[in-house]
C-alpha cells in the first residue's frame, strides 16, 4: 500500500470507477473512521478509483470541531487510518490510500452539514430529485432548498448532495 495525503482545495471530484459495491465502500468507510475518529475527524466519504490500472482508496475527511482541515491533519489522519487498514487488510492486492480535505465540492451528508452551508448552492440527486439550488433552511432532519422560487424539502440522508459553490469563508 502507498499512502498519500492531499488537500483537495481545488475541488477535484473522484469517481468510483472500479465497480465496487456500496457494501464494500461502507466497510472501507468503517475501517477509515475507526482509524481517524479518535483523532477528532469524521470520514465524509470513501471512493475507489482505478487510475491507469492502479487501485486508489480515496478518503475524504473533515474535522469534528468544524475548523479547517490542515495538511498536518491530513497527515495525522492518514497515518492513523493506514495502521487500521494494515491491521484489517480489507483490499486484495496493491492499492494506494489517499486522504483529502472536503474541498469545494464537499459532500453534504447530515442536517448539520446543510446547516453550516445555508445560503450556498448544493447539487442534489436522489429521492426523485435532481437539481442545483440554494440551501434555504434546515429544520431537524428536513432540508429546504429554493428551487426556482419554490421550496423543496427533503430529509437528510435520503438523497446525495455536494456543494455547488465554494463558501467565501470557512463554515
Amino acid at each position: 500500500m502507498n499512502n498519500n495525503a492531499n488537500d483537495n482545495s481545488d475541488g477535484q471530484t473522484a469517481n468510483n470507477s472500479s465497480g465496487q459495491t456500496d457494501g464494500q465502500i461502507a466497510r472501507l468507510q468503517t475501517i477509515a473512521q475507526a482509524g481517524v475518529g479518535p483523532l477528532g475527524f469524521e470520514v465524509l466519504e470513501v471512493q475507489l478509483q482505478n487510475a491507469g490500472g492502479e487501485l486508489i482508496v480515496l478518503v475524504r475527511i473533515d474535522r469534528l470541531d468544524e475548523q479547517p482541515v490542515t495538511m498536518a491533519d491530513i497527515t495525522g489522519a492518514s497515518r492513523a487510518a493506514e495502521a487500521e487498514f494494515d491491521r484489517v487488510d480489507p483490499v486484495t492486492g496493491e492499492y494506494r490510500l489517499e486522504f483529502e480535505s472536503p474541498g469545494a465540492k464537499r459532500p453534504l451528508l447530515t442536517a448539520r452539514h446543510f446547516e453550516r452551508m445555508v445560503g450556498l448552492k448544493a447539487r442534489v440527486r436522489g429521492d426523485g430529485q435532481a437539481f442545483t439550488a440554494p440551501i434555504k433552511a434546515v429544520d431537524g432532519e428536513n432540508v429546504t432548498f429554493d428551487v426556482n422560487g419554490d421550496d423543496v424539502t427533503l430529509k437528510a440522508g435520503t438523497f446525495t448532495a455536494n456543494l455547488a459553490e465554494f463558501p467565501d469563508r470557512h463554515r
